[in-house]
């Protein structure tokens, strides 16, 4: 029935562009897409993210939101912003959206920017320490970040002294960056969660003893 077609995963097939049985949302045929979704679709790949992944588009949050093309349109939008073009060291931003990724125990965004961060210089063993609830060996800025994320998050606030340090590190301006990347990224981890987003094939589950609620 509907209900049990919904409650389905789907993944993304690129050998006849459509996908299968693996996540809750219903399969879109990417060939047939509504002039709306598509243009989603294209903005997505036609942006900086298009550089680094053919068909990222149609995975991970993306995928989602194409469904939904007023809220993705503007979505995928921010991101991009957010990912590309502010003041924050890439260091900085991967450690506030990895802590984000591990505190919602989302497997697909903190498998995905566990590899970003490194990639920017991120310690891969203060990574691993973070994702086992252990205190992380962070120092300097990405403690800094990890700090006000995990404030966010947590005590849903910055602690005065917190902000302070913040903003002498990062600014006022960084600090607007700062938190707005936290709250889309937990943007990003909630639509993963919710619509059980599956990890790609290349990807190594960060929390395997992680469930998910029978529905």
């Amino acid at each position: 029935n509907h209900l049990n077609e919904c409650n389905r995963a789907i993944d993304y097939d690129s050998t006849n562009n459509r996908e299968t049985d693996q996540m809750r949302l219903l399969p879109l045929d990417w060939n047939k897409l509504p002039p709306e979704q598509q243009a989603v679709l294209e903005a997505i790949e036609a942006g900086p993210r298009g550089t680094s992944r053919t068909g990222i588009g149609k995975i991970g949050p993306f995928g989602a939101w194409v469904r939904a093309p007023s809220i993705g349109l503007e979505a995928q939008a921010l991101g991009a912003t957010i990912r590309y073009n502010t003041s924050l060291d890439e260091r900085v931003k991967e450690v506030a959206i990895c802590t984000v990724g591990i505190f919602y125990r989302s497997k697909f965004e903190y498998s995905a920017h566990r590899s970003l961060a490194i990639k920017a210089g991120v310690s891969a063993a203060a990574l691993d320490q973070l994702a086992a609830n252990e205190e992380p060996d962070f120092t300097g800025p990405e403690l800094i970040s990890h700090t006000i994320a995990s404030q966010m998050l947590n005590q849903h606030r910055i602690l005065d002294e917190t902000y302070r340090t913040g903003v002498e590190a990062f600014g006022e301006d960084g600090m607007v960056e700062l938190v707005t990347t936290v709250g889309y990224y937990c943007l990003i981890s909630l639509t993963l969660n919710s619509f059980e987003i599956p990890l790609e094939a290349n990807m190594v589950d960060p929390f395997p003893d992680a469930t998910t609620i029978d529905t």
